[in-house]
């Protein structure tokens, strides 16, 4: 089944959709999932230095201190749930993800649809588990070949400006269809679904894909 999936690799319920996806999925026998991720920057106007998060998100919604700590929360324990672990002390700062997108985009193009997902879900992890500043290109290196990428492809990409046509051409394409707000999920190039939903939301959604599939 296609999944093309619209997210950010700074965007918490980015993370939480793509757990709950799986996990899904995994309920569901024999169902696989070819799944095809999207750029979609958050911030695609932020500096190189990021911004302090709770700034950020004081700035962009409005929200306040308590209002944060209740979500910070709510967040973990949907982690946790699927098996996820964000910890919030350590992500102090938010950044730019033009370059990430960058090297998720060669990921697929290189060598395939898995491996890309591989870099994804070791970006998730980088950011929000362990802290780090997926805009360093030192980071990403680093992350490319923990997951067996080719160290020296990755670090020429990641020294040019290569494959920044491609993820502004599919930013664009996107909010060209309406998406404004991410995770957002596309079945089958038919149904849209956005936010974190629930595993058993997606369940009944990914069945009622397959049902729809099946020949009259």
């Amino acid at each position: 089944m296609r999944i093309d999936f619209i997210s950010d690799v700074v965007c918490p319920w980015c993370a939480i959709g793509l757990y709950s996806l799986e996990a899904a999925a995994a309920r569901i026998p024999g169902l696989q999932l070819d799944l095809h991720f999207h750029p979609f920057e958050l911030n695609p106007g932020m500096g190189p230095e990021g911004q302090d998060i709770e700034e950020h998100l004081a700035e962009k919604y409005g929200a306040s201190p308590a209002a944060l700590a209740g979500a910070r929360q709510a967040i973990q324990e949907r982690g946790a749930a699927l098996g996820f672990e964000f910890r919030m002390e350590a992500r102090s700062r938010i950044y730019n993800t033009r370059t990430a997108h960058r090297l998720l985009h060669w990921a697929a193009e290189r060598f395939g649809s898995a491996a890309q997902r591989t870099l994804k879900l070791a970006l998730l992890k980088a950011y929000f588990t362990e802290g780090r500043d997926v805009s360093d290109p030192a980071v990403l290196l680093a992350v490319a070949t923990a997951v067996d990428l080719p160290e020296a492809d990755a670090q020429q990409l990641l020294h040019s400006d290569r494959y920044a046509a491609e993820v502004e051409a599919a930013e664009a394409e996107v909010h060209a269809q309406g998406i404004h707000a991410v995770p957002a999920i596309v079945v089958n190039q038919r149904h849209l679904i956005q936010g974190g939903q629930s595993v058993e939301v997606f369940e009944r959604l990914l069945r009622q894909a397959m049902d729809e599939a099946q020949p009259a």
